[in-house]
């Protein structure tokens, strides 16, 4: 947790840590920009950035999506006070950036921007009918992001969001074609009562300017009365007809999936300015279950598209295609010797014409020594969320110190680790060939007792 002051009217608190996950919002439409590896389609590289505004009465700030990508974040929460030491903006969101850019050798390249853990506040500030309330973020190397609020009679308005990043930072677009400070700004014009608290857990995503962002469970409210943050929730259209799709368990669906064939094995990879920095082989099949109705995807590596990034603690594996908007596996480093998957983001346009979109960025699976590749032959299942599972076939990663293109050696899964049935199997024959003996025992001592009689 760390606390920053705003400089302007009052003081800023902030907490700082927690988790990721995004949400979709009506955008509309976006430039797209051809970053996939075969250029096959023409795809959108760009930013998601996902906003998550943890759980307080009711808010969720469909403004806060910028168009950044699907990757881990922090959480953050901005309770700002006025000159009387009463709160007069409540914000609390999650929020991470994908950025897409153009090399000087006309490759395109993501990067990824999560880790907000230095995020100041400055220049956010209450406002009144006259100058309005703002809501402003800036972290890392030249990266801001803002949200600015308008003030009516009865209402408030989430008016407009912007972020700024600048790809001059060699640091953070290395070998960028472009150079300079680039923003993109998009209208909300979202009006809200003035003593309600807005909330939009729905998957909300907004699209710009090679820029992606997501967001969900936003809660915030602006020009709070009386220093109290209000507990009536104003809801965004999609919270009020559906309930969002969040990691938890989900009620057993009422139609069964029809079994799919085990899908076809792909190989993917990434690559950097030195060459091949990820490898990925696997066979995908996506499992989802939406309005309790299920359904299973196989994925076809022949009509799927990649991209990703690679960096000294994470690395991204990005899939598309016609019906995936995205799939993203992201990895992470543990300990400065380990590699595990971290989080996976999925948007995907399901047969009745819904998106079908979920995070989770608080995985565990994949375990393996860095330098090493993680290998799993069987079929294993990866449980994003209680409503989306992935099933995994013929699965072979290696996210981190690829030597020369090629897979090092591997750590298999305790799936594949046959060797523990040979001291389970020797133990059960034990066990049997003592109870036939013991059996055997019982039955000679019983005719032996029967050879003799009483005189």
């Amino acid at each position: 947790m760390t606390r920053a002051e705003a400089p302007s009217p009052g003081f800023c608190s902030t907490v700082v840590g927690g988790r990721w996950l995004s949400f979709p919002i009506s955008p509309e439409p976006f430039p797209w920009c051809c970053c996939s590896r075969h250029r096959r389609h023409c795809l959108l590289c760009g930013n998601m950035v996902c906003f998550r505004l943890s759980p307080v009465p009711g808010s969720g700030l469909v403004l806060l999506c910028l168009v950044l990508g699907a990757v881990s974040s922090y959480a953050l929460e901005l309770n700002l006070t006025d000159s009387e030491k009463a709160t007069c903006l409540f914000a609390k969101w999650q929020m991470n950036f994908t950025i897409c850019y153009e090399t000087t050798s006309k490759n395109y390249v993501t990067v990824n921007i999560s880790d907000l853990g230095n995020a100041t506040y400055s220049g956010s500030i209450c406002g009144d009918y006259q100058n309005g309330s703002k809501i402003a973020v800036q972290f890392e190397s030249g990266f801001s992001w803002i949200v600015s609020f308008t003030k009516e009679v009865s209402t408030y308005s989430i008016d407009s969001i912007s972020f700024t990043y600048d790809t001059s930072d060699n640091t953070t677009f290395p070998d960028a074609k472009e150079k300079g400070r680039f923003t993109v700004y998009d209208t909300v014009a979202l009006e809200i009562p003035l003593n309600d608290i807005f909330r939009c857990n729905s998957i909300s995503t907004l699209e710009k300017n090679c820029v992606v962002q997501h967001y969900w469970d936003v809660h915030v409210q602006a020009f709070v009365q009386n220093g109290t943050v209000s507990t009536k929730e104003f809801l965004c259209d999609k919270d009020k007809t559906s309930t969002t799709v969040v990691p938890t368990t989900v009620p057993s669906p009422t139609t069964t999936p029809t079994p799919k064939e085990k899908p076809e094995i792909g190989s993917y990879s990434v690559n950097n300015g030195n060459g091949t920095c990820l490898l990925a082989t696997m066979g995908l099949q996506l499992n989802i279950t939406q309005d309790k109705v299920a359904s299973v995807i196989n994925i076809n590596p022949n009509t799927t598209d990649f991209t990703g990034s690679c960096h000294s603690q994470t690395a991204l594996l990005r899939l598309n295609s016609s019906n995936i908007k995205y799939l993203d596996f992201v990895f992470a480093v543990e300990n400065e010797n380990r590699f595990y998957l971290k989080e996976v983001n999925v948007s995907i346009y399901l047969v009745n014409g819904s998106v079908f979109s979920i995070a989770n960025n608080n995985l565990t699976y994949w375990d393996a020594p860095l330098g090493s590749s993680y290998m799993c032959n069987k079929e294993q299942t990866v449980s994003v969320s209680g409503a989306f599972q992935i099933n995994t076939f013929d699965l072979r990663v290696q996210p981190f110190n690829v030597v020369e293109g090629k897979y090092s050696t591997a750590q298999e899964c305790s799936l594949d680790d046959d060797t523990i049935l040979i001291p389970i199997i020797v133990g059960a024959g034990l066990s049997g060939l003592i109870i036939v003996i013991v059996i055997a025992y019982l039955i000679g001592r019983r005719k032996s007792y029967a050879g003799y009689q009483t005189l």
